[in-house]
């Protein structure tokens, strides 16, 4: 998993409230288990027509959000099901930071598991984040070590973050790597116990 510590991106903003998982990944691109060419998908019957033409009134397909590495987002971003390819398609895209007043839960796990840093801030902070972004200069600096989140006009606004998943991010590691980094001390208990107990052991 490739590591988080500071971004600086264009930032669009997408501020509906109650967008769902299947919203940012309809239904009928969940038949693949490969995290790569979602981006496709993202946000798809809100990007696209019956025809399957980009809405230009959609932020997503605008020439001045081209190359989004961070969404401003609504309340309760991410419910519904819990798909990981939510987080998925929003990586492949290039989405690495959602900020919004606050996620459902499995959403926010899941971008912790892949490598996406959700940031939590207030409705009326994220509010004048995104009026910043549908101004001129879209480029946002989200710093993971500091905790912050620099808007165009030089606004600092903190956040907090658990520290086990930040740590986790900063090193790039997901459950599996947490695991394996410690690998050398469970090889050595698993070897003391077989000392201990060898009935135990297997053939």
């Amino acid at each position: 998993m490739t590591p988080f510590d500071r971004i600086t991106a264009v930032a669009a903003p997408l501020t509906l409230a109650n967008v769902d998982t299947d919203q940012i990944v309809p239904k009928q691109f969940l038949a693949t288990t490969g995290r790569s060419g979602l981006a496709r998908a993202l946000f798809h019957d809100m990007r696209f027509d019956a025809d399957g033409q980009p809405r230009p009134d959609f932020v997503l397909n605008q020439p001045a959000y081209a190359g989004t590495g961070i969404l401003i987002a609504g309340a309760n971003f991410g419910c519904g099901s819990s798909r990981e390819h939510a987080p998925w398609a929003l990586a492949d895209f290039g989405i690495r930071c959602v900020i919004a007043p606050s996620f459902a839960d499995i959403f926010h796990i899941n971008c912790f598991n892949n490598g996406m840093l959700p940031v939590t801030l207030e409705a009326a902070a994220v509010e004048a984040l995104a009026a910043q972004a549908l101004g001129g200069n879209h480029v946002f600096t989200v710093d993971l070590e500091a905790c912050t989140v620099t808007a165009p006009d030089g606004t600092v606004h903190g956040f907090a973050i658990d520290p086990a998943r930040r740590e986790k991010l900063l090193r790039g590691l997901d459950d599996i790597g947490t695991t394996l980094a410690v690998a050398g001390a469970i090889d050595q208990w698993e070897a003391r116990d077989r000392l201990m107990r060898p009935w135990l052991a297997r053939a």
